[in-house]
């Protein structure tokens, strides 16, 4: 199925949030310093793209959906990791710009999206909406499969969609160097993306397992201008730690997280960025789920079954979200599964706890689906998806009862990416075949029962720099890495214990 982008260049000027915040915190301490979407049909910036003969044009959103608004129970607060009080906007000022930190702290429905932002957008957005036709004939389902495929961005992935924003507002406030961390390395290209459409400095901390699995993710970062280390590195006190113990330690998320923010929060000139888990970054990811409202209606389709794979949830987010605020309005009635790796399953084994985001206890504590800040899980192929914590927002959610989880081996994943390839002819990364592997179980319990669902599911990128993996599995050398019961038991010891 083809599909065709039409771009339209006309726009006004958005309205942008201006926050509050001060250079303190309780990280300074550690350099010794004290309602529904609308789409205007004019005046706005447009994109529109035909997924079928039959498909109306869509618009690039002009807001980001903010589901805190919509929630019958509010989530639970972030506390300061000292006090253990709720985290107050300005502890947060010494890692992120205000605007940022408006966002975070919210509970405004709808946010603008500024327009120098959209414009850039405009270099990918709206993404398609395909049907899997040729899936669907191999599987032989009744069912109807359909993906909203993020590899068409420029790092070829979701992630763009929170790292322009995020830069912007950081080079807004007149930040020049940001830092963060990276798994799979698709975080770190977005951000380094973003940073050299800004003018800013941009150092990145990939895991270590990644780093040695996904050389050209590094190539890529380095060619849009980022510095990029392995994660534990000897650079950072928290980097150090960890190899004094392990000198071969694979690394995780959760140490990475730790080195990005002690830079930060030893460098007045220098902020960090988040790829996933805070409730702005999975904000920003929305423009996926409010396109895909509207191509799924001018197809004359409602989605049954709405299929994501989770690690820290920004991609699940931004299909779900827009979907979950028309199922609490009565509209639609889909169910919605969230796919992780058996080896890190923080939302069907984990606890749901107040943890830190990252190993060296730096972040603030948040309630959320966790293995526990210590816990390193296997080497899998899905980088992106090796994190202990689930994001809070999404955690709070399926604690509500609104979505449900399962997880799934790499071997079965990469069985469903290699039928995916050689019918529908993209090769997904490694997360999104946790998605895929889902969707082709719903599709064949469709053929087994006879009806003929609509599954949505989200690809939220291509795997062309993760080919080493898909050699592993047509070698037959992959294997199903282990979940390890004690391990995490271990982990959860050290979690806070909170009355």
């Amino acid at each position: 199925m083809s599909q065709s982008l039409h771009l339209s260049l006309n726009r006004t000027p958005n309205a942008s949030f201006k926050g509050e915040g001060k250079k303190h915190g309780f990280l300074s301490s550690l350099n010794g310093k004290p309602n529904h979407m609308k789409f205007p049909l004019q005046d706005k910036p447009k994109a529109t793209m035909s997924v079928s003969p039959h498909a109306a044009p869509t618009e690039i959103p002009t807001h980001w959906y903010n589901i805190i608004a919509d929630l019958p129970i509010k989530p639970p607060p972030q506390l300061h990791p000292k006090t253990l009080e709720p985290l107050q906007p300005q502890d947060l000022s010494h890692l992120f710009p205000d605007e940022l930190i408006k966002q975070e702290t919210s509970n405004e429905r709808l946010i603008v999206i500024p327009d120098e932002v959209v414009d850039i957008y405009r270099l990918w957005r709206p993404t398609p909406l395909i049907r899997a036709k040729r899936l669907e004939k191999l599987l032989d389902t009744p069912a109807r499969i359909y993906y909203k495929y993020e590899g068409v961005s420029p790092a070829g992935s979701h992630k763009p969609n929170t790292a322009v924003p995020q830069v912007w507002f950081n080079a807004q406030q007149g930040v020049k160097n940001i830092v963060t961390e990276t798994g799979a390395g698709q975080w770190g290209c977005s951000l380094a993306f973003a940073s050299s459409l800004f003018g800013v400095n941009c150092e990145v901390w990939q895991v270590r397992a990644s780093y040695d699995q996904k050389p050209y993710r590094k190539l890529m970062m380095q060619t849009w201008g980022a510095k990029v280390h392995p994660s534990p590195s000897n650079i950072t006190e928290s980097g150090r730690r960890i190899l004094n113990m392990d000198p071969s330690s694979p690394g995780s998320l959760g140490i990475a997280i730790s080195e990005a923010v002690e830079i930060a929060a030893n460098n007045e000139d220098t902020k960090y960025c988040l790829g996933s888990v805070l409730n702005h970054v999975l904000l920003h990811q929305t423009v996926i789920g409010e396109e895909c409202i509207k191509q799924m209606e001018a197809l004359g389709e409602t989605p049954d079954v709405i299929i994501g794979c989770t690690g820290g949830g920004s991609n699940f987010a931004g299909l779900c979200f827009p979907f979950i605020r028309e199922k609490l309005k009565g509209k639609i009635n889909p169910l919605i599964r969230a796919v992780e790796p058996t080896a890190c399953p923080s939302l069907t084994r984990g606890v749901y706890a107040y943890d830190y985001g990252d190993t060296a206890q730096l972040t603030p504590l948040m309630k959320m689906h966790t293995l526990g800040h210590d816990f390193i899980p296997d080497p899998i192929h899905s980088g992106g998806l090796r994190y202990h914590g689930m994001a809070p927002l999404i955690s709070h959610i399926y604690e509500l009862g609104m979505m449900e989880a399962i997880a799934i081996p790499q071997i079965e994943c990469f069985q469903g990416a290699i039928q995916f390839a050689r019918s529908e002819g993209l090769i997904p990364a490694p997360e999104p075949t946790h998605a895929i592997a889902a969707a082709i179980r719903e599709a064949l319990h469709c053929k087994e029962s006879g009806e003929s669902k609509v599954i949505l599911t989200a690809m939220c990128g291509h795997g062309h720099f993760d080919l080493p993996a898909y050699e592993k599995y047509l070698q037959g050398a992959m294997v199903d890495l282990s979940f390890s019961e004690d391990k995490m038991q271990a982990s959860l010891a050290n979690i806070p214990h909170m009355s």
